[in-house]
């Protein structure tokens, strides 16, 4: 198992520990609920070092990530950040990922998931045909989230940047807590607001950035937090978690990313896409709402009054924020429509839910 910059310090703080795509990551620390409620309510520092990272540098950059990706990335200028997928060459998705402009036309950053990095890496450079310079920085750049209403705000003693005006889905660089040429963006996965930051691990960069931003937020009650309450964190939001919600063989017109789907350019399966706006997908991803008691997970069979299977859960959870179970899953589309009737086969029972608008949290 690999370690982060800060495995130490989550070991140090009695982090309960566990493997996750490979790292040896905190699940939680004080427990998911009180976690969960520390980011919706004040703040919170996940670290999130397991995220992959390329850079694509040269002329052909941007044209190399308008072939593979589905959002058009040409919209973007430096200092923005979009939200993307990757396609595979049967209408379904790679990967989802994050489009860091930092030169018009020229550099570009691209976070992935951790569990795909070597997959993404490859399915990329299988499309490098025009010289394009591509570096994979994974093991060497640290990823801290500091996610929540007050975090911007908390940290802004740390850094000349301005923090607390960063619009969503745009990222400055600059000095943080001493550090030189950390990039800070505000791209959470949370939907509490606050930021991200990337940094490379030299010099102690990661003990120094670590220590100081709970010197400074400790007092005003930042807390550690795990990947258990970043899970119903994005869940509550309706975020797609990539291998639960969306994968290999999932459409992105499905899983309600048509919003980053952009017919302006071709890419990989472009022509699929394009015939599935048209004629309709046969299922879509749905939000729901458990009206019977129980806990709704992943692959639990949902089905219909008549006990017809309809589709299946790809991810569940007891909401920490609504007090009630809340999850997504694929349903034939004529199951889709808000306030729908459908029922999760929970063990031997069927439990009457409702379909819901996502986010679950308004």
């Amino acid at each position: 198992m690999k370690n982060t910059p800060f495995t130490h310090k989550h070991i140090a703080l009695g982090a309960k520990m566990a493997a996750f795509a490979g790292y040896n990551m905190p699940i939680s620390y004080s427990g998911i609920n009180d976690e969960h409620q520390a980011v919706r309510n004040n703040a919170g520092v996940f670290d999130v070092s397991h995220m992959g990272e390329f850079m694509l540098k040269g002329e052909n950059a941007l044209d190399l990530i308008q072939r593979v990706t589905s959002n058009d990335a040409s919209k973007l200028t430096a200092g923005k950040a979009q939200y993307s997928c990757l396609p595979n060459e049967q209408g379904g998705i790679v990967d989802d990922l994050l489009v860091y402009c930092i030169e018009e036309n020229k550099v570009y950053m691209l976070v992935v998931n951790a569990s795909n990095i070597e997959k993404d890496w490859e399915w990329i450079s299988k499309f490098n045909t025009k010289g394009v310079e591509m570096h994979n920085i994974s093991d060497k750049t640290c990823l801290l989230a500091i996610q929540g209403p007050n975090a911007s705000s908390m940290l802004q003693p740390l850094t000349e940047i301005d923090l607390v005006n960063l619009k969503y889905y745009t990222f400055a660089k600059g000095e943080f807590a001493g550090v030189k040429n950390v990039l800070v963006s505000a791209t959470g996965y949370t939907g509490a607001g606050g930021i991200e930051i990337y940094f490379e691990d030299k010099d102690g960069a990661a003990d120094k950035i670590w220590d100081a931003i709970f010197a400074e937020g400790g007092p005003k009650g930042l807390k550690p937090i795990g990947l258990g309450a970043r899970d119903t964190l994005r869940l509550e939001m309706g975020f797609c978690l990539y291998g639960n919600d969306i994968d290999d063989t999932t459409s992105p017109m499905e899983a309600g990313l048509g919003w980053i789907t952009k017919f302006t350019k071709e890419f990989t399966s472009s022509k699929v896409f394009e015939q599935q706006k048209a004629a309709g997908v046969e299922r879509k991803l749905v939000g729901f709402e458990m009206i019977d008691k129980g806990i709704p997970r992943h692959d639990y069979e949902i089905k219909d009054a008549s006990g017809q299977v309809i589709g299946k859960v790809t991810s569940g959870t007891q909401s920490p924020s609504l007090q009630k179970a809340v999850g997504l899953g694929y349903v034939k589309t004529a199951f889709a429509t808000q306030d729908s009737e459908i029922y999760i086969a929970v063990r031997d029972k069927a439990l009457k839910a409702k379909v819901v608008k996502v986010p679950f949290l308004s």
